[in-house]
């Protein structure tokens, strides 16, 4: 964090020299998001099936009358007792949105590997409202590259954002993106790690401050957070 105390003229000036910094950034940013948009298309030929609390469900189930669907791999494992408390950091930036969403022909969903009894307490302690399924004896979050299998994780034989990974976790976060085209359905886009850094609203507004994210002195990344309803 700068020190550093000036007059008005002086801050203007270096205000002035950033505003281009970030105008380039916001282009790139523009730029990046036009070739994601511009991504092939697989089509989703599992035939997935999933746990919700008003019955079973299809993965074309779950875009409603949409056609885009956002799916966030929450992190909870079968035996878990609580979700992950990283994953419920972008989960309260999330609450609110839906409408939003879609009115953009967009729905958001949240997949978790644990079966559906395990966290419905959870997201009722959460008060959150956006839909949560069970993919639970689906190969679901295995082919989304966010579930592994425990000898895999031994052997150190996993791939994570697109890249052989050696991990400590059964289950790590992601978001995916499918469309459906009639009768079909396609995935767009899948991201993972550092790639959801953008979809948190705490950080990015904890960026805009002189203290940012306030984490290099800390055990570990995110050291500090808890789930909302545990800071005393």
């Amino acid at each position: 964090m700068t020190t550093n105390i000036v007059n008005r003229d002086v801050w203007l000036k270096e205000r002035l020299a950033l505003l281009d910094k970030e105008k380039k950034f916001t282009r790139a940013r523009d730029d990046l998001s036009r070739s994601r948009r511009a991504l092939p298309r697989v089509r989703v030929a599992a035939d997935y099936v999933f746990d919700a609390p008003g019955g079973k469900q299809t993965l074309k189930d779950l875009f409603g009358d949409k056609q885009q669907l956002l799916i966030y791999h929450y992190m909870f494992a079968n035996g878990w007792r609580e979700g992950c408390k990283s994953c419920a950091f972008w989960i309260d930036g999330f609450e609110g949105l839906e409408n939003h969403l879609a009115a953009r022909d967009t729905s958001l969903v949240l997949v978790s590997s644990a079966p559906l009894a395990a966290f419905s307490d959870f997201k009722a302690r959460m008060g959150w409202t956006l839909p949560w399924v069970s993919a639970a004896g689906s190969d679901f979050g295995r082919d989304y590259a966010v579930s592994f299998d425990p000898a895999d994780l031994d052997a150190g034989k996993v791939d994570y954002n697109y890249r052989p990974t050696k991990l400590g976790s059964p289950e790590m976060p992601g978001l995916s993106v499918f469309q459906r085209d009639g009768d079909e359905v396609f995935h767009t886009y899948s991201t993972y790690s550092r790639g959801l850094d953008i979809l948190n609203t705490t950080y990015n507004l904890l960026d805009l401050t002189p203290k940012g994210r306030d984490e290099d002195a800390l055990p570990f990344t995110m050291d500090w957070l808890r789930r909302h309803d545990e800071y005393v």
